[in-house]
């Protein structure tokens, strides 16, 4: 087998260490490295910070086989690399510009540590014209040949291993045909079409796949709102649409909103670009509007259903799901804290179940945890479903009203089949149906 390259990939969380790690699975020699001296601790014991399916056993099997080691050290990691993936955190300020704090720092210290060609890969999502900035950055302490590139990831959450080994498409921005070569090299095992563009355009697709991807979750949540004022069916209605080939079925699933870090981020990002340029923000600055509304709209719904009885002061509410989007621990902006938050403002008493998302929502929330599904609905006034886990599709619906104070659930994701919980006795209100 011919010999893999040395890379070292700044940053470990989402992004970096499921990059890291599948370059290493592809034959790379790979340095994953990140500031947090614990979480390097933890992942060279085969502690994984984060739940992401299959990543965890990747990480064994290339850590034992010597592909994979854990860094805090830049400067060590880059001077054993040929090529440096930067994967850091660029998180927005409050005016939905992009913090390019720690990215411009880390540049630095990869720049001043560089001992020979590198190639520096940019592969965090940033504005459009970030690589030009980065290059002048690097062009200050490195004396010796580099070039740029941007590699933007399109990775979610919940399947982010299984999207790297089978990509759609894999884009890389370069100026120097060098760079491009080495990269087009390093991806050949994944067998998949390559787009190769000047790193400006690269920069704008990965902020423009995600914009246009929330745009079509805020349309069919607005139209969902739209069908139940009108007698419609949202789930017929996105059925008929997305067997247009010119659209598409995916994304076209009402409920209560995206979440996670990505979308709200680079929708603000790119809304902020737009707006810096002179050019009219407006058409995503409705998509992240609706987000919310969205949102509003399902807590509304539970307000006035027990605005009949007095109020949630002093109900019980079960909540089923926490994480923003099943297969995932990451609760970063989810749609359920929102929501959760709304009925404590009200006084009603949470208790909550996540297959996977507790630990980090304790840091954050203040409610009962129960250790299962059937826990939380035990003795609840109502049940609220914000995460589509397999667990709740499979759960069992019988048991389930038998054990609750009353028969009635609010689905914010539409898992269930409407006719069926009324065969069964519930009171089921959900989204656009």
């Amino acid at each position: 087998m011919e010999m893999g390259k040395n890379i070292a990939v700044i940053g470990s969380g989402y992004v970096g260490l499921t990059t890291g790690t599948c370059l290493a699975d592809l034959g790379n020699k790979v340095i994953c490295v990140d500031n947090n001296e614990e979480k390097i601790a933890g992942l060279k014991n085969c502690k994984i910070p984060i739940f992401e399916p299959g990543l965890e056993l990747l990480i064994k099997r290339n850590s034992l086989e010597k592909r994979l080691e854990f860094s805090t050290d830049i400067a060590d990691a880059t001077k054993k690399s040929d090529l440096v993936f930067l994967c850091v955190g660029t998180p927005p300020k409050e005016n939905g510009e992009t913090d390019l704090s720690a990215i411009e720092n880390v540049t630095r210290e990869i720049a001043k540590a560089s001992n020979g060609y590198k190639i520096i890969v940019q592969k965090s999502t940033v504005p459009v014209n970030t690589a030009v900035g980065l290059k002048g950055i690097m062009k200050q302490y490195i004396k010796t040949e580099f070039d740029t590139a941007v590699n933007p990831e399109f990775l979610k959450e919940g399947s982010a291993v299984y999207d790297f080994m089978n990509p759609d498409r894999i884009v890389i921005g370069t100026e120097s045909e060098k760079a491009y070569a080495e990269l087009a090299e390093m991806y050949k095992p994944l067998n998949a079409p390559i787009l190769h563009t000047d790193i400006n355009s690269a920069e704008l697709i990965k902020h423009l796949s995600n914009a246009m991807l929330a745009q079509k979750i805020s349309t069919i949540n607005l139209i969902a709102m739209l069908c139940e004022k009108t007698n419609a069916d949202i789930e017929t209605v996105a059925k008929g649409v997305g067997m247009d080939k010119r659209i598409g079925p995916d994304f076209l699933k009402a409920g209560i909103g995206y979440g996670g870090f990505c979308f709200p981020k680079d929708l603000d990002a790119l809304i902020y670009i737009l707006k810096k340029n002179g050019l009219d923000s407006g058409l995503f600055e409705k998509v992240r509007d609706i987000n919310y509304d969205i949102r509003n709209h399902f807590a509304r719904k539970i307000s006035e259903r027990f605005d009949k009885e007095g109020g949630l002061e002093g109900k019980i509410i079960g909540i089923l799901g926490l994480a923003f989007k099943p297969n995932t621990d990451d609760i970063r902006l989810a749609p359920s804290t929102d929501i959760i938050n709304k009925l404590k403002s009200k006084k009603a008493k949470i208790k909550a179940y996540d297959p996977k998302a507790m630990e980090n929502s304790r840091k954050i929330l203040e409610m009962e945890y129960c250790d299962n599904l059937y826990s939380a609905a035990e003795n609840c006034d109502a049940l609220l479903i914000l995460t589509e886990w397999q667990e709740f599709k499979d759960m069992d619906l019988t048991r389930i009203r038998g054990s609750m104070k009353k028969p009635l659930i609010f689905d914010g994701r539409n898992i269930y089949n409407k006719e069926r919980m009324k065969n069964l006795g519930f009171e089921y209100y959900c989204i656009g149906r």
